[in-house]
C-alpha cells in the first residue's frame, strides 16, 4: 500500500492546536497535499512554513496543505540573468521599493491572466497574508516605472528562508526585475534560499533547481536556526543590481 491511498487528515476552523503532518507523509498523487482544512492564522501560517508546508487550494474548495516532491528554489547568488534583462538593468529606467505597496502587489497577482483565467488568491488569502505583513513575516517588492507599478512580488521571510508566492508583470521583464532586486537584497542578507514551491519551465529559465523533499526540509531547518529579518523591509543592496 502506498501513501497515495492513505486518509489525509482534516482540521477543524477553529483548531489552532493540532500541528500540521509530518511533510514526508504528503501524498504521492497529487503530489504533496499534506492536510485539509484548518486555518490562515498567522500563528498556523508561520508554523505551516517553518515545516516546509503551505497552503494552496481555489474558490470553492476546502483549505489544502501543500508539501510537494521534489522543491523548487533559487539561491540568491544563482539567480541566472538573461542578456535582455542584464539590458533592462542597466538602463536604470525603473525604481523598486521594498512592503510599499504590499496590498497592491496581492491584487496585481491575483488578477485574472490570459493564461489563467482563474486565481488561487482568494478573498481568505489576501487576508491571511496581509495579517503576516502587518506582522513583518510577508513582504512585497515593487518595480515603478514613471509612477506605475509595473511589477512586483510577495512572499513570506523566515529565519535565512524567503518562500515565494506569486509575482506579476505589466511590462516587459516587470517580474523578473523584482526577482533581480529581491535576490540582491536576499544576498546582502545571507539567505540561504527563495523558496519556489513547484518547478516550472519559467523557474528553471531563472536558475531554479530541484531538491528532493528530504534535502529541501534540511536545508530549511538549517535556515531557521537564524533570526528573522522582521518588516518593514528596506533596500540595503540597490547598488549591487546594476552590476549583475
Amino acid at each position: 500500500m502506498t501513501n497515495a491511498v492513505l486518509p489525509i487528515p482534516w482540521l477543524d476552523d477553529d483548531d489552532e492546536q493540532t500541528p500540521l503532518p509530518d511533510p514526508q507523509t504528503a501524498l504521492v498523487e497529487p503530489n504533496g497535499l499534506l492536510a485539509i482544512g484548518g486555518s490562515l492564522s498567522p500563528q498556523r501560517l508561520e508554523a505551516a512554513y517553518r515545516a516546509g508546508i503551505f497552503p494552496w487550494f481555489s474558490p470553492g474548495e476546502p483549505l489544502l496543505w501543500w508539501s510537494p516532491d521534489p522543491r523548487a528554489i533559487i539561491r540568491p547568488n544563482s539567480l541566472h540573468i538573461s542578456r535582455s534583462l542584464r539590458r533592462t538593468l542597466k538602463r536604470h529606467d525603473f525604481t523598486l521599493s521594498l512592503d510599499q505597496s504590499f496590498d497592491a502587489v496581492v491584487e496585481a497577482c491575483a488578477a485574472p491572466r490570459a493564461d489563467q483565467p482563474g486565481t488561487w488568491i482568494t478573498t481568505e488569502m489576501k487576508a491571511a497574508y496581509s495579517r503576516l505583513h502587518v506582522i513583518g513575516l510577508a513582504h512585497s517588492i515593487e518595480v515603478w516605472r514613471a509612477g506605475e507599478l509595473i511589477g512586483g512580488l510577495y512572499g513570506v521571510s523566515i529565519g535565512r528562508a524567503f518562500f515565494g508566492e506569486s509575482m506579476f508583470s505589466r511590462a516587459t521583464n516587470g517580474s523578473k526585475i523584482a526577482m533581480a532586486g529581491l535576490c540582491a537584497q536576499l544576498r546582502a542578507w545571507e539567505f540561504d534560499f527563495l523558496d519556489c514551491q513547484m518547478p516550472t519551465e519559467h523557474l528553471m529559465r531563472l536558475g531554479a533547481t530541484c531538491l528532493p523533499r528530504g534535502q529541501f526540509l534540511l536545508a530549511l531547518a538549517a535556515s531557521q536556526r537564524h533570526p528573522t529579518h522582521l518588516g518593514p523591509w528596506q533596500f540595503t543592496a540597490t547598488n549591487r543590481l546594476h552590476d549583475q
